[in-house]
Order: structure tokens, then C-alpha cells, then sequence
């Protein structure tokens, strides 16, 4: 080591000792110092008993049974655990109920949380009350942190207190049952009332859940109020996490193509789009931006939390449970509630449980309506705006579901006449021409296909008859055909409707249970599926009389192979769709031969020969482009 370096460390460390001496705080700036540690010590202390003081009293205001069997290191437990939540360690959990002529929501004292729901005027597949979630594995309340500690709400015991007295005032009579039900005199069914559940933190401290339920509404309202806590509740976070979650029950019949296919999570984000995870499968997603809402949704029913402004983030998980006969799977949602340290908070949410009923959602306005699957794009037009709205009407006039979808078969059938009409005619015109089209097969062969095909539109201009007139009223009717595919499967006014063997429209017929299940087909025997395939293969079979001179050998046996293999995919398909495709297949029979005794192909024979005798007409653009390809290749255009 050479002198340089010795003299640079000599004096790298008589800086530092000097920097340490300047900065040395001084006898009274030490004497703050200790002031301050033993301020915040014995503010600690006083925390600390203050809390065993609030739980005392508290238990004594609870229960005196909880005070003869609480200790002191019990109570201690309780303030080393919950600090100033201590007092709602230890309770009795007890219930409470809100219920309206449509529901009942049960609500616990551990946790201030909705323990159950039960919708009244449906029941399950196997004829028990519904009931959207219930039990102590649900999942209910706030995470914070709070003096160091991790507090979840649902461990907790909240004090139940109602609006009676308010609702007393206002008019309608509130009874108090046994459980503490707070019901409605659907004679006078008055205004909301509502349930405040407090968890109580001492000294005017508190957190609070406040539901409230309207008559004759699925609505019910959540607010979430802080009162005090500023000095409670770490001051460092921007929002609180909010955890809900539960086993979904198996609420319908098990299919393969039932209430497993539609269950699963789905959100609005704020001013957006609604999205959803992937059905009938685990999946998660982590929604950074704001949210609207969020619905733990099956086939008919759904529970949706719905925030009054948003929701900043959630992160929200489906986990598919297929093997369980009991449950669909399990809903999980972490959402975030916006919290400012500096005030009092009172964030408020609705909670939506009860149908997925096109109508009664679409009346909240924020795209609840969604939640049922009614296709997509034009297909959800459709469905939206000509046949929900006819089948509201007919259902208003007849209690039967079967005549219903009869009725409504016809009207839509009468609606696509004209393009079934237009149809056959154009056939009629084909087929009057196809001995003039096998006269150009025979003379250009198959070695000048494209010649052939110039003489064959020639032809048919000459005559007047578009060679597209038969598939372009076809093409029309798809939609229609394809949005019944949507609404039946969808539909809850289905649900549970008998008619002839089918006990349930919404779900699959079966007039006999297989000892086995075949692959793609299923275990049992749909009749109306069964009716479908053969009345399809019966109508394909008239039809391609009708069109025999243009169909592709190919092409026919197709026509012939799709039937079959909508017999395998129908089968587990709701009776409702089969009856529907049935019915029109009668009606589609039924024109066909009507056509045959109403239009005389003769007629229709004479008038294109006329036409063809009368003078050259324009040329249009297609044909046109075929006569400058040939030109181009050199082949000579028959006049």
C-alpha cells in the first residue's frame, strides 16, 4: 500500500468522524426523543386497554352467559388478535331476515353477511325450495389491516338493528318473527325497509353493512359505512378488498349441454362492454381497469354484485367442478372498495339475485339483460325484437307452453312465406329450363366447362330467371332458424313447463333411459328429437325433387347426412328447440305440397319459352365479366 492511499483513508475516516459529531443530537433534542417513544407507548397502552375494556363491555351488553364464561386471557386473546375489533371476537351467531313477496335474504351476525338466498316461485330440477347460495362456506366481508392486524370481517359478530320504527311510521306493518324476519303486509306493501349490521370498535368507532330491501323488487341494496375509523384503519391503502364467494348448486337437471355449458362469471366494465370467463371450465381473470359489475351466473339465475359508481379493480375466479352432482363449480370474486383515510366512507352497491329474465333485467338499465344468451349480433336482434316480444304477447292469452311455441312457429312461418313462395317459384323456373341445360352439358361436355357455363347464363337471361333466386330467400330465413337455436336453450319461461312426455321444455324429453350412453348421442331417447329428424329428412327429400336438375350428387347426400347428425346433437338439447324445428318442418311439408296443387308449372314453362322468343335483353355486369374472360382466353361466346 502505497503513502496515497494510506493519507485517502486516513482521511475518509476523519470525515466520518466528524459528520458523526456535528450531527450528534443534542441533550434536549434526546429528551424529545424519549418524550415521544414513551407518548406513543402509553398511547398503545391506553389502545390496549381501552379494547379489553370495549369487549367487556360489550360482552356484557351481549350476553351475560358470555361473561360468566369469558376469562381474561380469553379477552386478551381477543385484543392481541382483533386490537379494537375485540369485542365482536366472541358471540352467538344469530339470523335475520329480509323478505319481500319474491325472496328471502337470511342475514348473519357472524360476519354482517347475506348467509342465503331463496327465491320463492321456483324450486330446483328435483322439486326443492331454491336457493341461490347458503351455508357457512360462504365467503362475505371486508379485508384490512388495522394496528398491525389482519382483520376479516366474517370472523366477526356483528349488532343487528332495523328501520322498524321508521317503517312503523310510514304506513305498512312490520312483523318480527322468530328468526328476526323484518317481512312485508303485501296488503300495504310500503316502502324499503332495511337492516343495519355494526361491527363496533369503541368510542363512536365503527363499520357498518346496511341492506335494504323494496317489495316486489330481486334488488337489494348494500352500503358500506365507516364511521371513525381514520385512525383504525391503516392510512397507506387507496381501497379496501371485499371477498365474495360460494358453491354454486346444481339448480337444473345435469346434461351435457345444460346448466354446466352457461354457468360461469361475468362483468361490465365501467361504460364498456360486458365480458364473461370461459364457461364449463376453470378459468381466472384479473380486471385492472373499472368495473361495473360482477355476476356469479348460471343457466336461469344469477347473484351480481353491481357497484353505484364502479368498482376500481377485481380479480375474479371460476372454478369448474363436473364430476359434482350437487354443485356447478365455484364463483370467487376479491373487489376493490374505494377508501379514503381522511373521512368517513359510505360506498354504495345493490346486489342483484333472482331470474335471468330478458325483461326484468333489461329494466335495471346497465346491461344486466346480457346475462342472457340470445346470440350474437344480428341473431341477439332478432330474438330481442320479434320473438321475445311475440312470445310475451301469446304468453299473456295461453297458459300452455306447447300451444305457445305452436303459435309461435306459425307466425313466423307466415312472416317467411313470401320468401318460401319466391323460393319455389324460382325452383319451378330451374326445373321448367333443365332440358335446355342438358342439352349444353351434352354439347360443350366436360372438357369446356367454362363455355358451358357462359351458354348456361345466356340461357337462363334469355328466359328471365335468376339462378340465385332459390338460395337468396334461403339465405333469409337463416337468421330466424338460428336465433330459435339462442332463445329456446335460454329461455326461463320454459322452465318446469310440462307438455305431452316432455316435463320440463327447458331441459331434454326422454321416453326411454339407455342402460348405456352412446358418444355424441347420450343415455335416453328424445322423442321430439326423434319427430325432428325424421319430418327434416322427409322435407330434405322434397326439396331435392324440387331442385334434383342442379344439386351435386354430392351435395345430396350431405342434405341427407345432416339430419342424422342433428339427431346425435339435438338429443340433449331442450324439448322446447325440438318441438320448435319439428312443428316447422310439418309447416314447411305442408307448403310444399300446397305449392304443387296451387302453381302450374306448365304455365310457368310457356311463359320462359315466351320470353326467350322476344328480343336480346341486357347483359348483366356478371355476364358481362364472363364474356371478356372468354375473350381473353379466346373461346368463341354463344349467340
Amino acid at each position: 500500500m502505497d503513502k496515497n492511499t494510506v493519507v485517502g483513508i486516513v482521511l475518509i475516516i476523519a470525515i466520518l468522524i466528524g459528520f458523526s459529531y456535528l450531527n450528534k443530537p443534542s441533550q434536549e433534542e434526546l429528551d424529545a426523543l424519549k418524550r415521544r417513544q414513551d407518548s406513543i407507548a402509553q398511547i398503545e397502552i391506553q389502545q390496549q386497554q381501552e379494547a379489553q375494556i370495549h369487549a367487556k363491555q360489550m360482552a356484557e351488553k351481549q350476553q351475560a352467559s358470555f361473561v360468566a364464561d369469558t376469562t381474561a386471557e380469553t379477552m386478551n386473546a381477543a385484543v392481541d388478535r382483533f386490537g379494537l375489533f375485540a369485542a365482536g371476537a366472541n358471540g352467538e351467531e344469530k339470523f335475520i331476515t329480509l323478505e319481500n313477496n319474491l325472496m328471502k335474504v337470511r342475514i348473519s351476525t357472524k360476519g354482517g353477511r347475506i348467509y342465503s338466498v331463496e327465491l320463492k316461485g321456483y324450486q330446483t330440477y328435483d322439486s326443492l325450495p331454491l336457493i341461490l347460495f347458503d351455508g357457512p362456506e360462504t365467503q362475505f366481508g371486508l379485508n384490512f389491516f388495522s394496528q398491525n392486524r389482519s382483520i376479516k370481517t366474517d370472523e366477526l359478530f356483528f349488532i343487528p338493528s332495523s328501520s322498524q320504527n321508521d317503517l312503523l311510521a310510514s304506513g305498512p306493518e312490520v312483523k318480527k318473527g322468530k328468526e328476526g324476519n323484518v317481512n312485508f303486509n303485501e296488503e300495504n306493501p310500503g316502502n324499503s325497509q332495511s337492516i343495519t349490521m355494526t361491527l363496533d370498535a369503541g368510542n363512536g368507532r365503527s363499520l357498518k353493512y346496511v341492506y335494504s330491501l323494496a317489495y316486489n323488487s330481486y334488488m337489494v341494496g348494500f352500503d358500506i359505512k365507516t364511521v371513525g375509523l381514520s385512525d383504525v384503519i391503516a392510512a397507506n391503502v387507496d381501497y379496501l378488498n371485499f371477498n365474495w364467494a360460494y358453491a354454486g348448486p346444481r339448480l337444473e337437471r345435469k346434461s351435457e349441454f345444460g346448466e354446466d355449458r352457461y354457468t360461469s362469471i361475468n362483468y361490465k366494465y365501467f361504460g364498456d362492454e360486458v365480458d364473461k370467463l370461459d364457461p364449463a371450465k376453470t378459468s381466472e381473470e384479473s380486471l385492472k381497469t373499472k368495473v361495473k359489475w360482477v355476476s356469479f351466473k348460471q343457466l336461469f339465475f344469477n347473484a351480481t354484485i353491481i357497484a353505484d359508481d364502479a368498482f376500481p379493480t377485481a380479480d375474479i375466479k371460476y372454478t369448474y367442478d363436473e364430476e359434482n352432482i350437487s354443485k356447478v363449480g365455484d364463483f370467487y370474486a376479491d373487489i376493490a372498495i374505494p377508501y379514503n383515510p381522511a373521512q368517513d366512507q359510505d360506498f354504495g352497491m345493490q346486489f342483484y339475485f333472482g331470474p335471468n329474465h330478458y325483461n326484468t333485467l333489461k329494466q335495471y338499465d346497465i346491461d344486466l339483460d346480457r346475462l342472457v344468451n340470445l346470440g350474437y349480433s344480428v341473431l341477439r336482434y332478432v330474438n330481442r325484437w320479434l320473438v321475445i316480444p311475440v312470445f310475451n304477447f301469446l304468453k299473456n292469452y295461453i297458459g300452455n307452453f306447447g300451444i305457445i311455441i305452436l303459435l309461435l312457429t306459425i307466425f313466423i312461418k307466415m312472416i317467411l312465406f313470401p320468401f318460401t313462395y319466391k323460393s319455389y317459384i324460382s325452383q319451378a323456373k330451374m326445373r321448367a329450363l333443365k332440358p335446355e341445360v342438358d342439352e349444353l352439358s351434352e354439347k360443350f361436355g366436360k372438357d369446356k366447362p367454362m363455355e358451358k357455363q357462359q351458354a348456361t347464363m345466356a340461357l337462363y337471361k334469355k328466359a328471365g330467371v335468376n339462378p340465385m333466386g332459390g338460395c337468396l330467400p334461403m339465405l333469409l330465413q337463416m337468421p330466424i332458424l338460428f336465433a330459435m337455436f339462442f332463445f329456446f336453450p335460454t329461455s326461463i319461461e320454459l322452465r318446469q313447463e310440462q307438455f305431452l312426455w316432455a316435463n320440463d321444455l327447458s331441459s331434454f324429453d326422454s321416453i326411454f333411459n339407455l342402460p348405456f350412453s352412446i358418444p355424441f348421442y347420450g343415455d335416453h331417447v328424445s322423442l321430439f328429437c326423434l319427430l325432428m329428424t325424421v319430418t327434416t329428412i322427409i322435407s330434405t327429400k322434397l326439396n331435392s325433387q324440387a331442385t334434383s336438375n342442379n344439386a351435386m350428387p354430392g351435395m345430396q347426400t350431405m342434405m341427407y347426412i345432416m339430419p342424422v347428425m342433428f339427431l346425435f346433437i339435438l338429443n340433449n338439447y331442450p324439448a322446447g328447440l325440438s318441438y320448435y324445428y319439428f312443428l316447422a318442418n310439418l309447416i314447411t311439408i305442408g307448403q310444399m305440397y300446397l305449392f304443387r296443387v296451387l302453381i302450374d308449372e306448365d304455365k310457368i314453362r310457356a311463359k320462359l319459352h315466351a320470353n326467350k322468343k322476344k328480343g336480346p335483353v341486357k347483359k348483366s355486369k356478371f355476364q358481362q365479366r364472363l364474356e371478356q374472360m372468354a375473350k381473353e382466353r379466346g373461346v368463341q361466346m354463344p349467340k
